[in-house]
């Protein structure tokens, strides 16, 4: 036997159910059951051996199958023997019943499995219409033909004792097998499995409820489908099983005393049938009864289990996938901490190399060498600043857009200023055109446009090392079209493909001629499909490359010409518990011609701030004893002018969400570290024009 013609179990499989020494006890007190039924009422109504030795067979490993069935025939064959057979069948009767086992064995591994999980309601129908009724018809047949050999039967009492003897073999199996292989696995029913009292009212029930039925004349067969079926919906397969079973006990021993509706029930006159007793030509309704209630209460029974198994299953699985997504939640919320505190630790010492060194770069009385080197120190400034700003770019993920009106001219000419001025450092051609509307201010997310810019531009430069860079920008209704062209050395064909994953790299071989995290692309593109556009490579060859930006920016009209804010002459007093922070921003405070005030925390810029007489406040965020969020709630709440004095955030917390919690704790505008002249100018003219902003509505 090969595939899913298997006659035994695989031993490998896992067993389960009663050991091999109960199948025989069972078999026994069957026979002895028969026995009794035989010599009391002259008759059997439900063969239930065969079903015993059928579960035995599909349940147990090789060997101790083999054994169990041979000790059930030899236990056949000894009863056959007492019980005082006709000579052909004291062989035959205990032969058919082992080829009747074998036959139902062989046909339900091939059509339910080998491993013949009676879970499933479709199975058990298997089991019964493919397995155990052609078995049954295959022996009774045998049986009736052997009996019409050695005795005068009429062909009407041949159909009826073949009719008889495969309704009583068929609910044997149909009934013990499917209620004994449950039985045996009742440890996968645990989860759905209803508690002890439900169990033991439900099966008092389906008792009590037969026992009523089975003692009356009436008609009332029905009446015990409304407690099965309750049983089928609310108890596992095995007490189901266990309620079928109590149910053809008591049925079969009163129908068998003479009472119930099936000894009740009129019996047509049949001459050839004459020669039986009343209760034998009543055992179709019987047998029917049985048969229906068999079929009905055991799949509904597993359908029901199924269902409640997949909820349970389904339940577990949910609360698993809840579970991990707050494990996700958190491990975010965790990397967002880890990325703020990175960013505000990194951006620290960065804003005393790059404002000092800005500082320095504006003296004239340093000797060219000076200037050379404190060029050099602004661009590796700047560069650590760009893999900062790079690497944070991939890690934040997809945030939501943040809306604001803007220059797109000014914001394309800012964002490529630096490359622009590497590229002709290298000696390269930087051209920029632009068609924008008239006005051309648009409604759009600043950063992502100016990231997204840069990291274009900046990867033009690094791999140009003759020619010319060129940009044009052309903005048409609501659409931004970028192209950036290059003269470098173009993109490898194999490359083509991984040119948007993170951290890929043409060339990541010791010999390298480009540096670079590989980080720039990526963030890029999705900057710009955030914005609703996306970044393509239009083309490429040895000779240069071509880049597309797309991105919708909603127009604006222009709006009135606004007088920049005179820096000169103003007081301000600069808050942030670093010493060279504060004496970075008061030299580029000062070199402006205002005047400059120092406080070391929030609780000293409150108490300076009380006194009034500030302009603007230049305000850290993290700081000890009183951090700058709670020093500009506590500022705004003072009486008077004090109170309503710009304050503009100068901080390493450069996230999104840092600047939003900025603005909601009363500060008038964001600007993060490191800092130089020409950014902290501009971001005081914004502070004061949104200051300004806010006084007016006040007042409105």
């Amino acid at each position: 036997m090969s595939g899913r013609w298997r006659a035994f179990r695989h031993e490998a499989g896992q067993e389960a159910g009663p050991r091999s020494a109960v199948y025989v006890l069972l078999f026994m007190l069957c026979l002895l059951l028969g026995h009794w039924s035989t010599t009391t009422f002259q008759a059997v109504i439900v063969w239930p051996a065969n079903g015993v030795m059928l579960a035995a067979f599909l349940q147990l490993p090789r060997q101790r199958a083999a054994v169990v069935l041979a000790l059930c025939f030899g236990l056949n064959l000894l009863s056959a023997i007492v019980r005082g057979d006709a000579p052909p069948f004291v062989w035959l009767n205990p032969m058919l019943n082992l080829l009747q086992v074998l036959a139902a064995g062989l046909l339900a591994r091939r059509l339910c499995g080998a491993a013949l999980d009676m879970r499933r309601p479709r199975r058990m129908v298997l089991f019964a219409v493919g397995a155990a009724a052609p078995a049954v018809a295959l022996t009774a047949t045998i049986s009736i033909v052997v009996a019409l050999a050695v005795r005068d039967y009429s062909l009407v009492r041949a159909a009826f004792a073949w009719r008889h003897l495969f309704a009583m073999e068929l609910l044997g199996l149909v009934i013990v097998t499917p209620s004994l292989l449950l039985l045996a696995r009742a440890h996968r029913f645990r989860q759905v499995s209803p508690s002890p009292l439900e169990i033991i009212a439900v099966l008092g029930l389906v008792t009590a409820t037969a026992l009523w039925i089975f003692t009356q004349s009436t008609p009332l067969l029905f009446m015990m489908f409304p407690p099965l079926m309750l049983a089928a919906f609310r108890l596992s397969p095995p007490w189901m099983a266990v309620a079928l079973v109590l149910t053809m006990l008591i049925s079969g021993l009163m129908t068998l005393t003479g009472h119930g509706p099936v000894s009740a029930s009129p019996v047509p006159y049949v001459a050839e049938l004459a020669g039986l007793s009343d209760r034998m030509r009543q055992m179709p309704l019987y047998y029917g009864f049985l048969l229906v209630a068999a079929m009905t209460a055991l799949p509904i029974s597993a359908l029901i289990a199924e269902r409640r198994s997949f909820i349970a299953r389904l339940a577990r699985r949910t609360a698993i996938a809840l579970e991990q997504r707050r494990r996700a939640e958190a491990a975010d919320a965790v990397k967002s901490r880890f990325l703020a505190l990175m960013s505000h630790e990194m951006r620290t010492p960065l804003n005393g190399v790059s404002g000092y060194a800005d500082l320095l770069s504006r003296r004239d009385d340093l000797p060219r060498e000076a200037q050379a080197q404190i060029a050099a120190i602004r661009q590796s400034g700047e560069a650590m600043l760009t893999l900062v700003e790079d690497v944070l770019d991939v890690s934040r993920g997809d945030e939501p857009l943040c809306l604001e009106p803007f220059d797109l001219a000014a914001l394309i000419q800012d964002a490529v200023a630096l490359d622009a001025a590497a590229a002709r450092a290298k000696g390269l051609r930087f051209d920029v055109e632009m068609t924008l509307q008239p006005g051309g201010r648009v409604l759009g997310d600043a950063r992502r446009l100016r990231s997204a810019l840069r990291h274009l531009v900046s990867n033009a430069v690094k791999f140009t090392d003759h020619g010319a860079i060129r940009l044009l920008a052309r903005h048409e209704g609501d659409r931004l079209l970028v192209e950036v062209a290059d003269t470098g050395c173009g993109i490898a064909d194999d490359f083509i493909p991984r040119l948007f994953d993170p951290f890929a790299q043409s060339d990541d071989s010791l010999r390298r001629r480009h540096g670079g995290a590989g980080v720039g692309l990526p963030a890029a593109r999705r900057h710009a499909r955030c914005m609703g556009g996306d970044i393509m490579l239009f083309s490429t060859s040895p000779a240069g490359s071509v880049f597309h930006l797309t991105a919708q920016l909603e127009a604006l009209d222009a709006p009135a010409a606004e007088t920049p804010t005179e820096v000169a002459a103003l007081r301000a007093l600069i808050v942030d518990d670093h010493p060279v922070n504060r004496q970075m921003l008061r030299l580029l405070i000062e070199a402006a011609g205002c005047e400059a005030v120092e406080a070391a925390d929030g609780l000293e810029a409150l108490e300076k701030a009380s006194g009034g007489g500030f302009d603007l406040i230049l305000m850290d965020v993290r700081m000890p004893r009183l951090d700058g969020l709670e020093a500009t709630r506590r500022i705004r709440a003072l009486p008077s002018d004090a109170g309503e004095v710009a304050i503009l955030a100068v901080t390493a917390d450069a996230m999104p969400e840092d600047a939003a919690r900025c603005l909601a704790a009363g500060m008038d505008a964001h600007l993060a570290k490191p800092v130089t002249h020409e950014r902290l100018y501009a971001a005081i003219d914004q502070t004061f024009r949104a200051a300004a902003c806010r006084d007016h509505i006040h007042a409105a």
